[in-house]
């Protein structure tokens, strides 16, 4: 499941959010990130506490200044059996930067290069809300 929310406090991942891990009361925020290339395809983002409400948001998705001069796209799917992967970035030395200011992704959640050799760099961050939070959210939506 894709869902779009807009986040207009944070537009793109700064450098400081690179190596920082924040907690807001039950609310804690990790920064994650991988590299995707001809070697490694594919990665994947996986939670191990299904008892907290894990929301993962995608922030950049970067082309690295050695990749080769061809199409490279990225997609993502969330490993529900028979789910083609849906392309969410394509990237080439023209256009090698693309921000997402509130694309939420559910994990399990599996990136791949579908085309093009990369390296490809992709930044997100990790929100896990705490139980009294998670159920409050539940409340609401029922």
């Amino acid at each position: 499941m894709i869902a779009v929310r807009p986040d207009p406090s944070r537009a793109s991942l700064t450098p400081s959010d690179l190596s920082s891990t924040s907690s807001n009361g039950d609310q804690v925020c990790v920064s994650w990130g991988c590299e995707l290339s001809a070697s490694r395809r594919t990665s994947v983002f996986q939670v191990e506490d299904d008892l907290m409400e894990n929301q993962f948001f995608v922030k950049t998705i970067c082309l690295s200044a050695e990749a080769t001069d061809e199409m490279h796209v990225v997609a993502v799917w969330d490993g529900i059996v028979g789910v083609k992967p849906i392309p969410i970035a394509t990237l080439r030395h023209s256009m090698p930067m693309v921000s997402f200011p509130g694309l939420e992704l559910m994990p399990p959640i599996t990136f791949e290069l579908t085309s093009g050799s990369g390296p490809v760099f992709i930044s997100g961050q990790h929100v896990t809300l705490g139980l009294e939070i998670a159920e409050e959210a539940e409340e609401e939506a029922a």
